[in-house]
């Protein structure tokens, strides 16, 4: 890859930048993909040793690359996001991959269908940080800023996510409990 196609993925890849998620940050900003991206990674890259017979450093790769569709697409809730919405925003990152360097459209390609088929313990973990880090962020948000769905959803959503490893069981029990707490505590 030469210096002008590595600028070029980083333009597009910079759009998540200013795109806008869901959720807010603690002060009731909205937050970025790219902030929630980076989180994403930090979470992964912080269970090195709880996964020591995972590869975390490719973990830590699908949790920077996860979400670079919604360059395309931007950002649709989990809970109103369709079918035909993943099939668009899978065909342009499909066809954006495609034009890259050959070398780095492999990478990303395997990747990405690591990720999907969703059979490695490393996809299954990248795939739970994805859904904790949401979780976590609404816990951390305001209240006045979830919306009515929200309360159930925090209780319930990602559990079938964590049940092959213990640990990230126990860690979605503790955000469990923070998730009450809050709810709790806004009463």
């Amino acid at each position: 890859m030469n210096a002008r196609e590595y600028l070029e993925i980083l333009h597009v890849a910079e759009k998540l930048k200013d795109t806008p998620r869901h959720c807010t940050t603690t002060q009731g900003r909205t937050e970025s993909v790219a902030e929630h991206s980076w989180r994403v990674s930090l979470m992964a890259f912080l269970l090195k040793r709880e996964f020591p017979d995972v590869d975390m450093d490719k973990v830590v790769d699908m949790c920077l690359i996860h979400d670079l569709g919604e360059c395309f697409t931007g950002d649709i809730p989990t809970f109103v996001k369709t079918d035909s919405d993943r099939s668009v925003e899978d065909s342009l990152l499909d066809q954006w991959v495609s034009s890259l360097p050959e070398e780095v459209a492999s990478d990303l390609k395997s990747l990405y269908a690591e990720m999907d088929a969703q059979e490695t313990k490393e996809a299954k973990i990248y795939k739970a940080m994805d859904k904790l880090e949401a979780l976590i962020q609404h816990n951390e948000s305001p209240l006045s800023t979830w919306s009515e769905n929200e309360y159930e959803l925090n209780k319930t959503y990602a559990f079938n996510n964590v049940t092959f490893s213990e640990w990230l069981t126990e860690l979605r029990q503790e955000i469990l409990q923070d998730t009450l707490d809050k709810i709790d505590s806004g009463k």
